[in-house]
């Protein structure tokens, strides 16, 4: 009798852990690349490279659709670059030129860095009150693991919830992989201020001074800097997203 009852809960755990991953998959897509979704975009790779096109933005990865399509040097058509998410560590930053945009993409994100700047006492209190439940999201997390280290200890639905370890570990997994934003006391004070970041291009440092939009567990946004692709090229108003191993908010810039 004892050995049905586990496996009947292995078979709903399995059942549950699988549909627990898949809808946070669906959902966990990091917030500074949704803020860039549906403009024009150009990539910037650690090698040099760049593409441009317009972004759409998944969890397992970005595609770069062009605006119209070309061939490539073996003659091929290509409509689009897909960069997969493995493939992160690779990027140098993305860059949404203001000139690029589209008269609908201008107006929206004029709108966004009007709301972003010297936010309103209602924004701030919006945000805090995420970041409280952030925090809570973790307290009841670690509590979690702590009442299931302590059943485990029990008999005999010890030894179910044991054998259920992969299944729970898979869950936690997608759970900490979909956080997307981790807390980050330093930059949160200065969300929607003029800031300095500092960005590794090659083997030279570059400084450019925007105004700090978000910031996540793997990357920061920060909106209307001078941008030149390369240094020989006039410098256009821009907004960027960058790696956080990469770029970093060096100074407060007022």
């Amino acid at each position: 009798m004892f050995g049905e009852s586990a496996t009947a809960i292995t078979i709903l755990f399995i059942i549950f852990a699988a549909a627990v991953g898949a809808f946070i998959r669906k959902r966990s897509r990091d917030k500074c690349l949704r803020d860039f979704e549906q403009n024009m975009v150009t990539l910037e790779d650690i090698s040099g490279k760049a593409i441009w096109g317009r972004l759409r933005v998944e969890n397992t990865g970005l595609e770069f659709v062009y605006p119209k399509k070309h061939k490539d040097e073996e003659g091929h058509d290509e409509t689009s670059y897909i960069l997969y998410k493995y493939e992160y560590p690779n990027i140098g930053a993305l860059v949404r030129f203001h000139d690029e945009l589209s008269e609908s993409n201008k107006t929206e994100r004029e709108k966004e860095l009007k709301r972003t700047y010297h936010p309103t006492l209602l924004r701030r209190l919006k945000r805090k009150v995420k970041n409280v439940f952030k925090t809570i999201r973790d307290s009841v997390m670690e509590i979690v693991n702590l009442l299931m280290s302590q059943a485990k200890k029990a008999t005999p639905g010890g030894a179910v919830l044991t054998s259920q370890d992969k299944y729970v570990s898979q869950m936690k997994q997608e759970l900490v992989g979909s956080v997307g934003a981790s807390f980050e006391p330093l930059l949160e004070r200065y969300i929607g201020h003029k800031v300095v970041l500092e960005l590794i291009k090659g083997d030279k440092m570059f400084e450019y001074c925007g105004v700090l939009k978000e910031y996540t567990a793997e990357f920061v946004e920060i909106m209307d800097v001078n941008y030149k692709v390369k240094e020989d090229q006039p410098a256009r108003t821009a907004d960027l997203v960058v790696p956080r191993k990469r770029g970093v908010i060096r100074h407060l810039g007022e």
